[in-house]
């Protein structure tokens, strides 16, 4: 949420997406319009360190020093975003009214809505479009909103690993840059789109039309509810049952594979999980499945009937939970528009046959895992914001 000018040159600041359960850089590179991946790398966090913050603040600068000695990233310049759990957003109306009067609206709203003193934390809005409020046609604004001493610990562990900030950004922003440039056409444009991108602990919910962003949600849902959620039927730990779950992935890839090359269906190591296990991962999975419609649902209500006349068309889902069947395909029932996998990077230069990219994936070469990254590493391109152009969401 703090930015300084980023110079205009072919390659981009490095994107770093330090995520709860893994730890994502990438640096693209400009060609005019066509941009390309010059560097790219994960590391997957040790669950070994969760619940100790100087253990994974030692891990994370273990990790990006690891990254960077592989030489393939240029410079130092880095682009990255606050955690979720660091960020408060909020959707609020209000008159139109004087530059600084919105800025007392917005610090009493802030004291009002998140119980914290204003003067001491960072906040920033963007204008979400015009509403009709009874009689009246107000603005709607999405109010941002960070602790002083979390932004100021994010600079200085960024710092710490000898990188230069030149920007500190929210997922939110982030997330609708990267499907952003995607959005050309002009049907594209004058269009609602939700971007999500499910996550480890938050599903980040954002709807787009066109160069704006109207709609901001976070929401409490992500892979470690559905680790929870299976552990919870099977009598197992969350270790364990986040294995099962990738087990249970493959195994399923696997079969489908097989089954489409004309043979019988194939298991992982030639087992395979029992059919009870099957079982209670496939509804542990849905459960929490149908909890996240249901709140996205509640989403696509607050938009319509907020942005009268302005239909939303699709949702692309992005991030690493993004990957499982059982939950794309409970969304894809329960939702009333069209449900995507996104892919971040289509229609990104890959061709390069460098050592130096990484993604750490051979799951259909979607890559949608790497979306908030994306983003990140495309801020400041062209000198195009998100939202209104102002102050830190620039």
């Amino acid at each position: 949420m703090i930015s300084w000018n980023l110079r205009s040159r072919s390659v981009r600041p490095i994107g770093l997406d330090i995520g709860h359960d893994s730890i994502k850089m990438i640096q693209l590179v400009a060609n005019g319009a066509q941009m390309g991946v010059i560097a790219a790398d994960k590391v997957r966090v040790d669950p070994n360190i969760d619940g100790d913050p100087h253990l994974r603040r030692s891990f994370i600068l273990s990790a990006i020093e690891q990254m960077l000695s592989k030489g393939g990233f240029k410079g130092r310049d880095v682009v990255s975003c606050l955690p979720n759990d660091g960020l408060k957003v909020t959707s609020l109306r209000l008159s139109e009214l004087e530059s600084d009067e919105v800025e007392q609206a917005l610090t009493k709203e802030m004291n009002l809505r998140f119980g914290v003193d204003p003067y001491k934390n960072t906040m920033d809005y963007m204008f979400a479009g015009n509403v009709r409020h009874g009689d009246e046609v107000k603005n709607e604004l999405i109010l941002f909103a960070a602790d002083d001493e979390i932004v100021r610990g994010h600079i200085e562990l960024l710092e710490a690993a000898r990188l230069k900030p030149v920007s500190i950004d929210t997922v939110p922003c982030a997330l609708f840059r990267s499907f952003k440039r995607s959005q050309r056409r002009q049907e594209d444009r004058e269009c609602t789109v939700v971007f999500a991108d499910i996550g480890s602990r938050f599903t980040t919910v954002v709807f787009g039309r066109g160069d704006q962003i109207s709609f901001v949600k976070q929401i409490r849902t992500g892979g470690e509810m559905l680790n929870r959620e299976i552990a919870a039927r099977l009598g197992v730990g969350v270790g364990e049952a986040e294995q099962l779950r990738v087990k249970f992935r493959r195994e399923r890839c696997l079969s489908a594979a097989q089954s489409g090359k004309g043979g019988p269906p194939a298991t992982e190591d030639g087992g395979g999980l029992d059919g009870d296990t099957q079982r209670a991962i496939v509804d542990a999975m849905r459960l929490v499945a149908e909890k996240l419609a249901r709140e996205i649902s509640l989403c696509l209500r607050y938009y319509t009937v907020t942005f009268r006349g302005k239909r939303v068309e699709r949702a692309f889902f992005a991030g690493g939970e993004a990957y499982e069947n059982t939950l794309v395909n409970v969304l894809r029932r329960q939702l009333t528009v069209g449900v995507e996998v996104a892919q971040p990077l289509k229609g990104f230069d890959l061709s390069t046959r460098s050592s130096h990219i990484n993604f750490d994936s051979d799951r259909r070469g979607l890559l949608c895992e790497w979306a908030v990254a994306v983003g990140l590493g495309l801020k400041g391109w062209n000198g195009a914001g998100v939202g209104q152009k102002r102050g830190v969401l620039s």
